[in-house]
C-alpha cells in the first residue's frame, strides 16, 4: 500500500467522538511552553551539572563563530538585550531575541583577514590523510589475555578520570588550587554518571554490528536511538539527525560548537577498536567525529584515537606525543596548538611555565573548545610521563574541561601500563564494578561487561576483516 492509502483507510475508519472538556489536549501546550522556555533559559545561563561552573552557550556561540574567522554582526548588542530579557524573565522578548541572534550567527560572514583562513580546512578523511604521516602499525594480538587486560585497564582508567574531573571542570588553575589545594584525591564521592562515555557506547553499539565497515550514518542512528539529550555540538547534531540531516551535514549545519571538545572527548573508543593501528583508529575517529564536528574538532578526536591505539604496543608516552604531533598536517590550526604545547614542554622543566604560555596562547577560546584542552592533554601527558598519579593530578590542576581530558589521557596510560599501575585510592570507589549511565538500554552495566563487549567486538571485526581478504 502507498502512504496515501494508509491515510485514507485511517480517515475512512475514524468514528466521530465528542470529547469532554477534560479529554481535550490543549493543556499540554502549557507543558510544552514550560519545557521550551526552560531549555532556552539554560542556553542563555546555566551551570555545569558536575562542577557548577558558569556557562552561557548563547554567549559562547558568538565566541565560537568568531574563533572560526567570522563576523557576527551586532552579536554582542543582541546578547546584552537578551540578558536584560533573561533577568526580567521576559520570555516573549527572550525568544524573539534568540531567533534574531541565532540568525546572525548562522549567517555570519567570513573575515578573510582572520588567521583561521590561513590554515588548512579538511572536509574529508582522505584529504586529511594525504597530509598526515601516520605512526607505524604494530600488530596486536586481540585474542591474547594481554589485550583483554589492557582494555579493561583502559576503561577503568577512563571512568576514574571522568569521575575525578567532573567535579573540577570549567575553572582555571589558579582558582582550582585556591579552592582545593593538591587535588591528589577525589574532592567528593565519585560516580560514573557523565556524558563522556555516552557517545562511545553508541559508537561501540554500531561497531559491534558493522565492524570496520561502519559508517557515520550508522553511528548517528545509534546516537538517536540511545542518547536522550546532549549539550552544545552534540545536542545540535542530535537535533539535526532527528530531522533526517545525516553526517557530515549534521555536524556542519547550525552548529557553532563544531570545533569544541565533543569529538575529542570520545577518541579513546576508536583507538580501542583499532589496537596498534593508528591510521585505522584515525579513520574510525573521523567517521565518528563528523557526526557533530568539522575540521579541527574532528582532528581532536583523531589525535586521541591515535594515541590510544598506539598505547597497546608502545611504552614511551613522550615519544608517542612527538610522533603523532609531528605527523599531523603542518598547516592545520589544531597542529599549531598541540605543537606549541609540545614545544613549551620540551623547553621548560616545570609544568607551570609551560602551561602559563599555553594559557596565553589559547585565551580567546572557550574552556570547552578543543584547543585549550588539547594543550592541557599534552602538558599533563608530558609532565606526568607515564605515571598515573602524577598525570591525573596534573590534569586536574590544568583546569579546562577536566573530565574529558582526564578520561582520554588516562585511558592511554591504563592501556599502556595495565591495571596494576593505577593506585588503589583511585580504583577503590569502583570496586563493585558498577557502571551507571543515562544511555537507553544501558543504564546499569559493569565495567567488566563493557570491557568484555569491547574485546569481543574487536575480535569479531578482526575476524570479519580477515575473511574478506
Amino acid at each position: 500500500m502507498k502512504a496515501w492509502e494508509f491515510v485514507r483507510k485511517m480517515t475512512d475508519e475514524a468514528i466521530p467522538k465528542v470529547l469532554e472538556e477534560e479529554e481535550q489536549t490543549w493543556d499540554a501546550m502549557n507543558l510544552v511552553e514550560e519545557q521550551i522556555d526552560m531549555m532556552l533559559r539554560l542556553y542563555w545561563n546555566s551551570h555545569v551539572p558536575g562542577s557548577f561552573a558558569p556557562e552561557s552557550l548563547m554567549l559562547a556561540s558568538i565566541q565560537a563563530v568568531e574563533n572560526q574567522g567570522k563576523l557576527v554582526e551586532d552579536g554582542m548588542d543582541l546578547y546584552l538585550k537578551g540578558q536584560e530579557a533573561f533577568e526580567a524573565n521576559d520570555m516573549v522578548a527572550l525568544n524573539r531575541i534568540t531567533a534574531q541572534l541565532r540568525y546572525k550567527i548562522i549567517t555570519a560572514k567570513k573575515d578573510m583577514a582572520h588567521s583561521y583562513w590561513r590554515t588548512a580546512q579538511f572536509e574529508t578523511f582522505e584529504a586529511f590523510a594525504e597530509q598526515t604521516s601516520f605512526p607505524e602499525t604494530i600488530a596486536c594480538d586481540v585474542t591474547a589475555e594481554r589485550f583483554s587486560d589492557q582494555t579493561y585497564a583502559g576503561w577503568m582508567a577512563q571512568i576514574i578520570g571522568a569521575a575525578y574531573g567532573t567535579a573540577l571542570e570549567g575553572y582555571t588553575t589558579a582558582q582550582l588550587e585556591r579552592a582545593f589545594g593538591a587535588m591528589d584525591q577525589y574532592i567528593r564521592k565519585p560516580n560514573t554518571m557523565n556524558d563522556d562515555i555516552t557517545y562511545e557506547l553508541a559508537f561501540l553499539n554500531a561497531f559491534d554490528r558493522s565492524g570496520y565497515d561502519i559508517t557515520s550514518k550508522e553511528i548517528a542512528a545509534e546516537w538517536l536511538a540511545l542518547v536522550p539529550a546532549g549539550w552544545s555540538a552534540e545536542q545540535i547534531a542530535l537535533d539535526n539527525i532527528r530531522k533526517g540531516i545525516m553526517p557530515p551535514n549534521s555536524g556542519q549545519l547550525y552548529n557553532p560548537f563544531n570545533e569544541w571538545i565533543g569529538a575529542q572527548m570520545r577518541g579513546a573508543i576508536c583507538g580501542m577498536a583499532a589496537p596498534g593501528n593508528p591510521k585505522l583508529a584515525a579513520e574510525l575517529a573521523w567517521k565518528d567525529g563528523e557526526i557533530s564536528h568539522i575540521n579541527n574538532g574532528i582532528i581532536g578526536e583523531v589525535f586521541n584515537a591515535m594515541l590510544t591505539a598506539m598505547a597497546y604496543e608502545r611504552q614511551d608516552i613522550r615519544n608517542m606525543l612527538r610522533e603523532v604531533i609531528e605527523g599531523l598536517p603542518k598547516d592545520s590550526e589544531y597542529t599549531r596548538i598541540v605543537q606549541f604545547a609540545l614545544n613549551q614542554c620540551e623547553t621548560h622543566e616545570e609544568w607551570r611555565q609551560a602551561w602559563k604560555s599555553c594559557e596565553e596562547k589559547v585565551k580567546r577560546y572557550n574552556w570547552i573548545h578543543a584547543y585549550p584542552n588539547a594543550a592541557a592533554e599534552v602538558v599533563a601527558l608530558w609532565y606526568g610521563n607515564g605515571d598515573f598519579d602524577k598525570t591525573i593530578v596534573l590534569s586536574g590542576k590544568l583546569g579546562q574541561d577536566v573530565d574529558c581530558n582526564a578520561a582520554q589521557i588516562l585511558s592511554i596510560l591504563g592501556i599502556m601500563n595495565g591495571l596494576a599501575s593505577i593506585p588503589g585510592k583511585w580504583i577503590a570507589p569502583f570496586a563493585d564494578d558498577r557502571l551507571e549511565t543515562y544511555v537507553r538500554s544501558m543504564k546499569e552495566m559493569t565495567i567488566r561487561s563493557l570491557s568484555d563487549w569491547t574485546v569481543e567486538a574487536v575480535q569479531k571485526a578482526k575476524g570479519e576483516a580477515s575473511d574478506d581478504e
